[in-house]
């Protein structure tokens, strides 16, 4: 599903080939996909921006501040905007879901612990490596200093104030996830060897599942027109264009570059910026431009010099992960778009 806007007037929005090609089924425009690492910037991010704006934490606050367990250990001192930079020095990705998944611990607590054991692979601050790790902390700060869980704290304090519906998590355990089972607006992911079944609204990330469905780096679910909804907001934010829920100066604070990191830097705090070369978002889009990639398929770019949104949802890794086809297709089809749509 493809959806192009100059902030409000959308110009193009269209669905293409299958959401389950065992099945039949065809896309959708208001196809519900696993949005995977967009989670990291729509979900988490957003939520720290709302802690930041209750003045519960700032982007230099130690972690070991907040979660004390972090204190005394080799992590102590690294900060909230080191973990939104992916400058934590954690490393990129752990499967953790295979010891989770055989623990005597509660899901989430065996994963607490073995972020506390996690031992960093760099100095903090030092280079930039994206890392699923630092947002499962930011997680667990979020829970921590809201006192909820994270996919109720981020509906309760911004989607549902901005009339965002389909912009949710999944709970596995909880009994209302038996209503999405049979819900055609799923698009299927994977098939996924060791849970040895096709995924369809069920989280597609292993160590999400692992704990439950809702975690910092991966769990979100929505349609095309919700993460518009949603990046129209991050825009007028952006701008100081009156803005619905989000106080403009934060959000233009974490999407600075941070000079003392020196080049090759190129995501901010929550987001991704276009590559000077090969970019995902084609030759577009501005350098101010902001956005995310999934592993699943999805992306989204913002452009606030030009008032371009631009959101590509697809479900690349149905039935499997190995087409990778996407990594070319995607620079085409945002610079399509620019060229085509004036």
């Amino acid at each position: 599903v493809f959806l192009c806007a100059l902030k409000e007037k959308i110009f193009f929005y269209e669905a293409f080939g299958m959401a389950d090609i065992f099945e039949n089924r065809p896309m959708r425009k208001n196809s519900i996909f696993d949005l995977a690492s967009l989670t990291k910037a729509l979900a988490t991010t957003l939520a720290i921006v709302r802690l930041m704006e209750k003045k519960m934490l700032w982007p230099d606050t130690p972690i070991s501040h907040i979660l004390k367990e972090f204190q005394n250990t080799d992590k102590a001192d690294i900060t909230v905007d080191m973990l939104l930079r992916h400058s934590s020095g954690l490393p990129a990705h752990k499967n953790y879901y295979q010891e989770i998944l055989k623990s005597d611990e509660k899901p989430k607590q065996c994963l607490n612990r073995l972020l506390l054991q996690e031992k960093p692979e760099y100095l903090p601050g030092k280079q930039q490596l994206y890392s699923d790790l630092g947002f499962m902390i930011l997680a667990r700060i979020i829970e921590h200093l809201s006192g909820m869980r994270l996919d109720h704290f981020v509906s309760e304090e911004i989607y549902h104030p901005l009339g965002i519906e389909d912009l949710f998590f999944i709970d596995l355990h909880s009994e209302n996830r038996k209503n999405y089972k049979n819900d055609s607006r799923f698009v299927s992911t994977r098939y996924c060897t060791w849970r040895k079944k096709l995924l369809s609204g069920e989280v597609d990330d292993d160590n999400a599942f692992a704990v439950g469905g809702i975690d910092g780096h991966a769990g979100l679910f929505g349609d095309v027109k919700a993460v518009w909804m949603l990046c129209l907001e991050i825009l007028r934010a952006l701008q100081n264009n009156s803005p619905r829920v989000l106080i403009p100066g934060i959000m233009q604070q974490l999407v600075q570059k941070d000079k003392r990191l020196g080049s090759g830097f190129e995501k901010v705090a929550g987001f991704d910026t276009p590559s000077e070369t090969g970019s995902s978002s084609g030759t577009f889009f501005s350098g101010s431009s902001i956005g995310h990639l999934g592993f699943t398929g999805t992306s989204f770019w913002i452009d606030p010099e030009t008032d371009w949104i631009v959101i590509l949802l697809t479900n690349r890794v149905h039935p499997d992960m190995n087409n990778e086809g996407i990594k070319t297709f995607r620079p085409l089809i945002h610079d399509l778009a620019r060229q085509e749509i004036k």
